[in-house]
């Protein structure tokens, strides 16, 4: 068992039956209360975030994880098929653990999955993504004086709002942790 010392940004704890991955700790000392560290952390299964405070010297279980590269090649049936970069070996992901980054998959593109043992906990993309537009709105000379966005339908069939000069066939730029337009891309 470790303890609350051990508590490291990249780290996942056990909590709640649950792994988390620790995205932030601090130890305060306030006043005459006792110390004690206040951290921010991801449920690597449902995704959400949390906030929990430790008692300092409180033991904690943290949980021994591996993280390697793959290449997305299709989506077969309700499952996604990655393969090893190293082995050439394929695994299929439920959409469960894959989850809201479905939208940002095309193929041969590169992700990190997670695992403990062999349960998958995570797939982590880029930070961003180039996706190239099939379908939007033509945009209306002279109206790019205003910051207008209008929904566009990319390759992966995910939609996203970007400016009112991208066309269909430009390739833009996505941000995948807000799911923003970041840029057009020359391809």
């Amino acid at each position: 068992m470790a303890t609350t010392a051990d508590l490291r940004k990249g780290a996942v704890l056990k909590l709640n039956n649950e792994p988390c991955l620790i995205l932030e700790s601090t130890h305060r000392t306030p006043g005459n209360l006792r110390a004690f560290y206040q951290v921010k952390m991801r449920n690597l299964r449902s995704g959400k975030l949390l906030e929990e405070r430790f008692r300092s010297g409180e033991s904690l279980e943290f949980l021994r994880v591996e993280k390697k590269e793959f290449q997305y090649l299709y989506k077969d049936g309700d499952s996604f098929v990655f393969m090893d970069k190293d082995s050439y070996e394929q695994i299929n992901v439920s959409e469960k653990n894959v989850g809201d980054n479905a939208a940002f998959l095309k193929e041969a593109s590169d992700v990190f999955i997670t695992f403990n043992d062999t349960e998958i906990l995570s797939v982590e993309l880029p930070q961003h993504v180039v996706l190239k537009v099939v379908q939007t709105e033509p945009g209306v000379k002279g109206d790019s004086v205003n910051n207008i966005m209008k929904p566009a339908t990319m390759e992966t069939g995910a939609v996203f709002q970007v400016p009112i000069f991208v066309n269909e066939g430009d390739s833009v730029r996505i941000d995948t942790d807000t799911g923003g337009y970041m840029e057009r891309v020359k391809v």
